[in-house]
């Protein structure tokens, strides 16, 4: 046992990494690679506390402390940052939801030797981990698993199916892709399934979209506390404890500005948490979450106005941009290439930027930079708990000349 073969960090998949840069699964910093492959724990190893840990694909550092943890979200954005050549200016402690918060997941289903499999795939397969325990989830969508279950394994054919569980203000909405449901029997089963468990609405994809097959009252979801109409696959922040931590910090940093473009809006989150302050502009691509936005704000007063426009193929222009005190982005997962490019050729004084991305962040933020922006700060935001996956507020300041 040499001092080369202790575990110095976590990579980016969640493998441990050693001094001499060997990667091996299910290892924690401070735990010692043994010559013969065996891992002797370290201070930073945690006992898992799901069952299925190890299988399952929706959580990889079970194994490993909340201080291991939030080490590795803030090294994920600094080297990110690094690796484009940004510097940060301060990088904040990272914000860690706890666990069992999360309120949306996708799960899958499918008959699998005779029996029906229903939870998370397993990491890096299409096999099917059969959910007993989850430590992740929100007690009130673990609950539908049993019935959703049972619903599956009376249906007479073989099934592959996708399910999409929401926790809304009305309770749980859930969408069925992938299951036929033709006739009157099947029909009832599903009406029969959604009311003893309480659903806030159940859709069917039968591959042209969702069907609605119950939804007593119209589902909404309320950013700020304001209740917006949740159309169904829309998209939410993980869990509610992370977008409040989001949306605390986005206010903070926007303190002062009077008017405010919010870019990638989707249903609101961030435009409505701001406007309490502020004059926000809601730019959103997507018809269905735009007009959802849009209807909100026609109730809360005027404070938010929600335009539809697409920006990646009609990003605003530096002149638009340069009527605003500060803008704030939230784009998906591949970045805001086109409409960074237009940031940086305007004065805009503040520029919050949202990702759930390092790497196209920190392309995102190099361009930034490059034209005179300064990074002020970063936070990580831990939303997926035991995941691998980062999330990140980061504060843009334009410097004077």
């Amino acid at each position: 046992m040499t001092e080369t073969n202790e575990i110095l960090r976590i990579a980016a998949k969640g493998d441990g990494v050693t001094v001499d840069g060997r990667h091996v699964p299910f290892a924690a910093p401070g735990d010692v690679l043994q010559a013969d492959g065996t891992i002797a724990p370290g201070p930073h190893r945690a006992q898992p506390p799901c069952r299925h840990f190890g299988a399952c694909g929706g959580c990889q550092l079970q194994h490993c402390d909340t201080q291991a943890i939030a080490r590795y979200l803030g090294e994920r954005i600094a080297f990110a940052a690094q690796g484009q050549g940004v510097a940060i200016g301060t990088l904040l402690p990272p914000h860690l939801s706890p666990p069992r918060s999360r309120r949306r997941c996708t799960l899958h289903a499918a008959s699998a030797g005779g029996k029906l499999q229903l939870g998370f795939r397993e990491a890096g397969s299409h096999r099917i981990v059969h959910m007993r325990e989850c430590h992740i989830l929100r007690p009130e969508l673990f609950a539908l698993i049993a019935p959703l279950r049972a619903l599956f394994a009376a249906r007479k054919e073989r099934i592959s199916a996708k399910v999409d569980l929401t926790l809304a203000d009305q309770g749980a909405d859930c969408a069925i892709a992938g299951l036929k449901v033709e006739g009157l029997a099947a029909t009832e089963a599903m009406l029969a399934f959604a009311q003893d468990n309480g659903l806030a609405r159940l859709t069917i994809d039968h591959g042209y979209g969702p069907e609605t097959v119950w939804e007593p009252e119209p589902v909404t979801v309320s950013p700020a506390g304001v209740p917006v109409a949740f159309p169904s696959g829309g998209f939410l922040q993980a869990t509610v404890d992370g977008e409040s931590a989001l949306t605390r910090i986005a206010g903070e940093w926007l303190a002062g500005a009077r008017f405010v473009a919010d870019l990638f809006a989707g249903l609101g989150t961030f435009a409505f948490a701001l406007s309490g302050n502020a004059k926000v502009l809601a730019v959103e691509a997507a018809r269905d979450a735009h007009l959802a936005c849009k209807a909100a704000a026609a109730r809360t007063g005027g404070a938010v106005h929600a335009m539809h426009r697409d920006l990646f193929r009609n990003p605003l222009q530096p002149d638009e941009l340069n009527r605003f005190d500060a803008v704030l982005l939230d784009p998906p997962r591949a970045g805001a290439r086109e409409q960074i490019g237009r940031l940086a050729e305007s004065t805009v004084p503040r520029i919050v930027y949202v990702s759930c991305n390092p790497a196209s962040w920190a392309r995102d933020a190099a361009r930034l930079v490059e034209a005179g922006y300064r990074l002020e700060a970063a936070r990580p935001v831990g939303q997926f708990v035991w995941s691998t996956h980062v999330e990140l507020a980061s504060l843009f300041v334009r410097q004077p000349g």
